[in-house]
């Protein structure tokens, strides 16, 4: 499948958006301004906030590989890795909060994008695997 028509279906749509929603409040919530070295921080906030984006950056990218390759085998791996990165960022919500992060409603916000992304990426699994 062409990047072209990757880019219009609706589960890889969404998941750029929750890419960026997570790129957003990860630079809003850190301490470290610098999103590039948030790993190398003594920061659990830091930490959770560059998590966050990792997983938010590799969602798209499983899809583009899914919907990229013939192989049975890679899709459902693409599935399953997308599945639980999709749990993770809602861990990673909980992890902020816990954190003592006072703006919810940015976290609601993105949990909200998460259930969203679910839905879309539930109906695009069940055509993907058939």
């Amino acid at each position: 499948m062409s990047y072209q028509r990757i880019k219009e279906l609706p589960v890889y749509r969404q998941a750029l958006s929750l890419r960026t929603m997570s790129r957003e409040i990860a630079s809003f919530v850190t301490h470290n301004k610098d999103l590039l070295t948030l790993a190398k921080s003594h920061s659990l906030r830091d930490h959770i906030a560059d998590s966050l984006l990792t997983d938010a950056i590799l969602i798209p990218q499983e899809i583009a590989r899914a919907e990229g390759t013939s192989s049975v085998q890679i899709r459902q791996r693409c599935v399953h890795f997308i599945q639980v990165m999709t749990q993770n960022l809602n861990m990673y919500c909980r992890g902020l909060e816990h954190d003592g992060v006072r703006e919810r409603e940015y976290l609601d916000l993105l949990r909200s994008e998460v259930k969203h992304f679910r839905r879309s990426f539930k109906k695009w699994r069940k055509g993907l695997l058939e």
